[in-house]
């Protein structure tokens, strides 16, 4: 199985480790980020002060930047931030939160990945879907449309970044690279800010490995293992989002080995 070698030996890095992630996360998630966060095994820090997130961004181990409750301060803070990231040889993630809802969104993800050297753009299909130029797939945050590893491909070649696509599968390009995650469950359809939280874990990996195909399906695979050993606890979105931190806290690699299914199919 793909990474079933490297996955254990990431994951026990990663909690030796234990690498600082600087977060502009949005409100509504915040909390939840950073737990996830802690429970895979990295350092979450939530900081978007113009004050500091230069220092910050400099000394961190990876950089996530979560457009979800945005406005003009935010958006400088994140471009003096990914700027010192990029000076300092430290990898950025953009999630893309709702980019296609407003024009203002579509438009600052563009400036962001126009000023910024971004790693990894993670977004649900019609976030995704936007970037490659097509309208119409997003309801507010949330995605009304489909989106496949064509989408991926074309984000990853029009920006020059690996692009993750979120969804019932998940799809994973460089440009020359492709990967499909069939892992999963439809209960993180009901739990606030699920993609953000795959966001923190897919970062906490990029700030290990720099291999930004494997760490976002390293990422993509352990929650989305932790998510299908929860709904063994619970059916209901309450408890399960419980449950969720606690088998991303107790992961194994032994956990990848049986229960990943993944597909390089490029």
């Amino acid at each position: 199985m793909w990474l079933s070698d490297e996955f254990p030996r990431d994951l026990r890095i990663l909690r030796e480790r234990r690498p600082l992630v600087h977060h502009f996360m949005n409100f509504v998630v915040m909390n939840d980020a950073a737990n996830v966060t802690l429970a895979i095994g990295a350092s979450p820090i939530m900081a978007h002060a113009r004050e500091e997130v230069e220092e910050l961004a400099s000394k961190a181990n990876a950089l996530y930047i979560n457009i979800g409750t945005l406005d003009e301060y935010w958006v400088e803070s994140m471009i003096i931030a990914g700027k010192a990231a990029n000076r300092n040889n430290v990898p950025v993630l953009l999630d893309p939160v709702g980019a296609g809802a407003t024009r203002y969104r579509t438009e600052t993800v563009k400036r962001i990945l126009s000023e910024v050297e971004v790693s990894v753009v993670k977004g649900n299909g019609g976030e995704m879907l936007s970037l490659a130029g097509i309208t119409g797939g997003v309801k507010g945050v949330d995605s009304v449309a489909s989106a496949n590893l064509d989408t991926a491909v074309k984000v990853a070649e029009e920006y020059g970044v690996t692009a993750v696509v979120t969804g019932p599968w998940d799809y994973v390009s460089n440009g020359k690279r492709g990967v499909v995650v069939k892992n999963g469950t439809p209960l993180l359809q009901y739990v606030t800010g699920s993609g953000c939280m795959v966001g923190s874990v897919i970062a906490s990996f990029m700030a290990i490995n720099r291999d930004f195909v494997k760490a976002s399906v390293e990422g993509l695979v352990a929650f989305e293992i932790a998510a299908e050993k929860a709904e063994v606890r619970s059916k209901a979105p309450g408890t399960f989002k419980q449950y969720l931190i606690d088998e991303l806290y107790n992961l194994t690699g032994d956990d990848y080995v049986k229960m990943a299914k993944v597909e390089v199919v490029q």
